[in-house]
């Protein structure tokens, strides 16, 4: 009697545990969800009511940024800067990528160092750094002196400045990506090539870059997304006859409060960020873009 009397209070508290169990993810995620939710979502669901309803309701803001040619030039300039970037980081990266995986450790790990040391630092003092040395009195300026140059060439205010900082402040990311993959690919596959026959070129181009595909697409795609969005390095460093898109939407609504033209280029341009990200988790998986 006693051991079936027992029975239904160790069964019940046996299946309120794992109840209790399965809440508990849910709780934890409780106050991030919270956080996104009041700084996040609620912006970002006005900033979408402001590009329908000021200064009038409707669609013509949307309009106005799809067929301006203004609107259109300045787009065209910010995926094209962000490819060149995106170019740029990969020329640079992959071959340093490649360098870390196939040196000793120690240089390895010194090299993962000074490509960390740069996350320490802000994008901003990154930025003031680069006008200091683009300057007209800054040490690149004073080379071109040494070298014999009457007038040294413009570099700051410049596309060129502004993608040389882009460059090295987004970098990091592609290598990092690059380096992770790279990191586990087996070896022997690379042997077995060898033993088949494959050498130079032809092992790099139909071995070892098919297996490292992966890094360069996460790479690509994190630092392409980015740099979409950039904001202060381009203004700071950039020519104003070529604008990027996160410049134009910070000055219609800091100069001009023209809040609704610069909500609905700042919806077109989420828009399709994440038509990139559908694109990718399409291909590969979200989960793999940090390697």
């Amino acid at each position: 009697m006693t051991a079936v009397s027992e029975n239904p209070v160790l069964t019940g508290s046996a299946a309120a545990r794992p109840e209790r169990s399965s809440l508990t993810p849910w709780l934890l995620l409780a106050p991030l969800a919270a956080y996104l939710l009041i700084f996040f979502l609620v912006p970002l669901a006005q900033v979408a009511m402001m590009s329908v309803t000021e200064p009038t309701t409707g669609l013509g803001n949307y309009e106005k940024v799809l067929t301006s040619p203004l609107y259109r030039k300045v787009f065209l300039n910010t995926f094209s800067t962000a490819l060149l970037v995106t170019v740029c980081c990969l020329l640079v990266g992959y071959p340093l990528a490649y360098l870390m995986v196939h040196t000793t450790r120690r240089r390895a790990m010194m090299i993962l160092l000074l490509i960390t040391m740069s996350f320490w630092t802000s994008f901003l003092v990154r930025t003031y750094a680069w006008m200091v040395l683009l300057g007209r009195n800054g040490p690149l300026s004073w080379v071109f002196l040494q070298l014999g140059w009457d007038e040294p060439p413009q570099m700051l205010f410049t596309r060129f400045a502004s993608t040389l900082a882009m460059v090295h402040i987004l970098a990091p990311y592609m290598i990092m990506n690059i380096y992770s993959v790279m990191q586990k690919i087996d070896p022997s596959l690379v042997r077995s090539a060898e033993s088949m026959g494959a050498r130079g070129r032809s092992l790099f181009r139909h071995i070892y870059l098919p297996l490292s595909a992966p890094g360069i697409a996460n790479g690509s795609v994190l630092v392409f997304v980015i740099c979409l969005g950039f904001y202060v390095t381009p203004v700071l460093l950039g020519s104003p006859r070529e604008q990027m898109a996160a410049g134009l939407i910070g000055r219609q609504i800091e100069e001009f409060l023209a809040f609704g033209p610069g909500s609905a280029m700042a919806m077109v341009l989420l828009v399709v960020t994440l038509v990139i990200l559908a694109i990718y988790h399409r291909r590969f998986g979200l989960d793999k873009l940090y390697g």
